[in-house]
């Protein structure tokens, strides 16, 4: 098993890539803590990863606030006593154009991308930092490198979060922790029904217009979630400050 004996903690972990990812790191061996706001969603993945034999706690957690953050930190370190991978993964997106976006509706995005994976590196750094090894993961996109329409809060988050990893590469690398970005492109996700119906089409025009890329589909959440255990395990222990597409090829088209 890739994980096994580590602890991960990994925001929006109830639902889409960061269940997804909850399970695989259960599957390789790891003991898993997931953030999110819905106790329900949170629950059942903890009952899932109980079915396969794995261990794992909900936190409910608003990854905006300090204090929420926190919280999940020492609760994951009171019930584990470490935590081996930091996975930010919580995200919320509203295609808008600047001057459609609302101040509230940026400050959500930004927040809950940026500033969540701020909050959440600065209470878990410093127990990795003790041990002297650990790695973090940030949820961007490859929208996050090129940009895309309707999106322009989602773009700098996820710009944001590519550099920051490779700021935080450089403070920390001395210190035994890699810090790197996964970028997916267009997956099979709740925010991703929901973008659709917030841009009012179809799905099927939706699905038509995702998968012009060069492997001609969209993605699964398995395979994001592939991803971000190579980057959590040691087959990457020579990648830090990097930002991983997977995303078919579109950032190539």
């Amino acid at each position: 098993m890739r994980l096994e004996g580590r602890v991960g903690l990994i925001t929006g972990g109830t639902s889409g890539i960061g269940s997804a990812a909850a399970l695989r790191f259960a599957k390789e061996g790891a003991a898993v803590a997931i953030t999110g706001r819905s106790a329900a969603r949170g629950e059942e993945v903890v009952r899932e990863i109980s079915e396969l034999g794995g261990e794992a706690l909900f936190i409910r957690a608003d990854v905006r606030l300090a204090a929420d953050c926190r919280n999940a930190v020492d609760r994951t370190l009171e019930r584990f006593g470490r935590i081996d991978v930091l996975f930010n993964n919580a995200g919320v997106f509203h295609p808008k154009t600047i001057p459609e976006c609302t101040e509230e509706e940026w400050d959500e995005t930004i927040e809950s991308s940026l500033k969540g994976a701020f909050l959440m590196s600065k209470y878990a750094l410093p127990s990795m930092i003790e041990r002297g090894s650990g790695s973090i993961i940030h949820t961007s996109s490859g929208w996050g490198i090129q940009g895309g329409n309707d999106a322009a809060a989602y773009c700098a988050a996820k710009g944001g979060l590519i550099v920051m990893a490779k700021a935080m590469a450089i403070d920390h690398g001395p210190q035994g922790i890699r810090v790197n970005c996964v970028c997916p492109g267009d997956v099979l996700t709740p925010m991703l029904h929901d973008d659709a119906a917030k841009r009012g089409m179809s799905w099927e025009d939706y699905l038509a217009g995702a998968v012009k890329r060069p492997l001609g589909r969209v993605g699964t959440v398995e395979e994001i979630a592939d991803a971000v255990v190579f980057l959590a395990s040691d087959e990457s222990s020579f990648v830090t400050g990097t930002a991983l597409v997977v995303d078919g090829g579109g950032v190539a088209g």
